[in-house]
């Protein structure tokens, strides 16, 4: 178990994803290499300008993208109403995003309209429909990118942890799989906000929450993934997903982050391992690998997630949120704190979070 306190894994667990998010403003989306190297020199280490006529064209330097500040909306909302209110956070999205969005990619704050907000905004605006009936099919990691907030906030709380991020996620995101993964990744990194680490043991301990019904996924194995005996009934279904496989992955990638025969250099390679683009699917297990290698020293983590192009922006702040819930807020580098506009602001919401956590550890 780590050293570092609740709050202080907490805080560092919505600050690295900030820090993840504003790092890759730049350089967002260069899927030729040769050409971000050109742009951005050959390691990229701080804070940097979008170039002209590239995606978040006219933002600044340290800088939120619109995941980053749909996930400040989601922050105030949770702080506001010391707990996750749907009706509240839908409300923000309605007032204070939506006005801002007209469909189109290249528009809106942040510079660039992700597919399901898009959708979602052309469900609420131009259909007129209710939310529950906005999710669409990007089979991003978009929601993860706000509902990491949920993560920290339910981190003692498995089973309300999966239920709100599930049913966050669905606002934008319908299928199963997506929800599944999304749900996954959020329980990773509520154990790593408990003091767990990141290794191989961890999966292990997500499938016994599995095996007692605090998280909703449906397992028919035994310990260590035995089959199940001969006449052995099939267990009640624990909850909504098929397969608690996607609890399986950070642990194999966690494994292949130490053994000494599989290497990945330099780091920032392992998006061409697993895949430049946006699908969650390429996403988490590189994130996973990058935060399991890098789980003491938050700049490595980071910068390797930023300077392996593609979908660099999601890698980072995943990886962040998940590396700075390791490292604690004090192990997260003055300088990435320094540069992020608005940094006192995003501090305080982040500890006001981080303390309603360890309120209800201390419940619990």
């Amino acid at each position: 178990m780590s050293h570092t306190t609740t709050q202080e894994r907490a805080a560092g667990a919505i600050m690295g994803a900030f820090i993840g998010d504003a790092l890759a403003l730049g350089p967002h989306w260069y899927y030729d290499l040769a050409e971000l190297r050109r742009d951005y020199g050959e390691w990229i280490t701080t804070y940097t300008d979008p170039k002209p006529g590239r995606y978040h064209s006219g933002r600044k330097a340290g800088q939120l993208s619109q995941s980053g500040i749909v996930l400040t909306h989601m922050l105030r909302s949770l702080v506001e109403n010391g707990r996750y209110d749907e009706a509240d956070f839908c409300r923000r999205l309605d007032e204070q995003l939506f006005p801002l969005l007209d469909g189109t990619p290249m528009a809106g704050p942040g510079g660039y309209t992700c597919q399901s907000i898009r959708h979602a905004w052309r469900c609420r605006v131009e259909q007129k429909l209710p939310w529950g009936k906005t999710g669409g099919h990007a089979d991003t990691t978009e929601a993860i990118e706000r509902t990491l907030a949920l993560a920290v906030r339910y981190a003692f709380q498995p089973a309300e942890l999966a239920a709100t991020v599930a049913n966050n996620t669905h606002l934008t995101q319908i299928d199963d799989t997506v929800i599944s993964m999304t749900v996954a990744y959020a329980a990773v990194l509520s154990m790593l906000v408990q003091g767990h680490a990141l290794d191989a043991a961890l999966s292990g301990k997500l499938m016994q929450l599995v095996k007692t019904g605090k998280l909703p996924f449906h397992a028919v194995t035994l310990g260590d993934l035995q089959p199940p005996r001969p006449g052995d009934p099939d267990p009640p279904r624990a909850g909504r997903f098929a397969s608690p496989d996607a609890l399986l992955t950070p642990s194999y990638m966690a494994q292949a982050a130490v053994d000494e025969d599989i290497r990945i250099e330099p780091a920032w390679k392992v998006s061409i391992v697993y895949g430049m683009p946006c699908a969650i699917y390429h996403q988490l297990p590189a994130v996973y690998y990058l935060a399991a290698r890098f789980r003491d020293d938050f700049e490595s983590a980071v910068l390797h997630a930023v300077n392996g192009g593609g979908q660099n922006q999601a890698r980072a702040s995943l990886t962040g949120a998940l590396v700075g819930a390791q490292v604690g807020l004090a192990g997260i580098p003055q300088h990435f704190l320094d540069g992020l506009e608005d940094s006192e602001l995003l501090i305080n919401l982040a500890k006001s979070l981080a303390a309603q956590t360890d309120s209800a550890m201390t419940r619990n």
